[in-house]
């Protein structure tokens, strides 16, 4: 027997709206020690070669509650993650890896030919996400994260997406 509570299905990933820019900052602040405000979101939203994915939810009551969501900035051939962010009630559910491969394939139809990051070298639950999406480190930048379980350094990585 199978209960309508045990199975949920996977998130709708869509571009982010300009009414959902508070909602995801205030999601950021509940994700990282350092969250982003609603202004700084708005910020970079308004920016040339940024666009905002957010992962949600939708139930039977029309929820447009975002589980979770990624800013990706473009420039040339190149592109970074300048954030990603999980709701902590969502985590290990594969929201996060659903936003990276919808950003991974929207950056590959822009000829995009690598995707950048930078991550907490302590947050070991992303670094294994990203490997698995092929990204590798190619550097370091120590003293990076001032709030981390580590030293806060940073790993970069890279994946060529072309």
């Amino acid at each position: 027997m199978t209960f309508w509570w045990f199975w949920a299905p996977p998130p709708v990933i869509e571009d982010a709206r300009a009414e959902d820019l508070a909602a995801l900052a205030e999601l950021h602040e509940r994700s990282f020690p350092v969250g982003w405000g609603a202004d700084e979101i708005v910020a970079l939203a308004r920016q040339p070669g940024v666009f905002i994915l957010q992962a949600r939810r939708a139930n039977a009551m029309g929820s447009r509650a975002a589980l979770g969501f990624v800013i990706v900035r473009e420039a040339a051939d190149e592109a970074e993650i300048l954030t990603i962010a999980v709701d902590p009630r969502q985590r290990r559910r594969g929201a996060g890896a659903q936003l990276m491969r919808a950003a991974m394939s929207r950056l590959y139809a822009d000829r995009v030919k690598a995707l950048f990051l930078e991550v907490d070298a302590a947050n070991a639950a992303a670094v294994t996400l990203y490997r698995s999406l092929g990204f590798r480190t190619v550097g370091t930048r120590k003293g990076y994260y001032q709030e981390s379980d580590g030293d806060g350094g940073a790993l970069v990585m890279r994946v060529d997406l072309a």
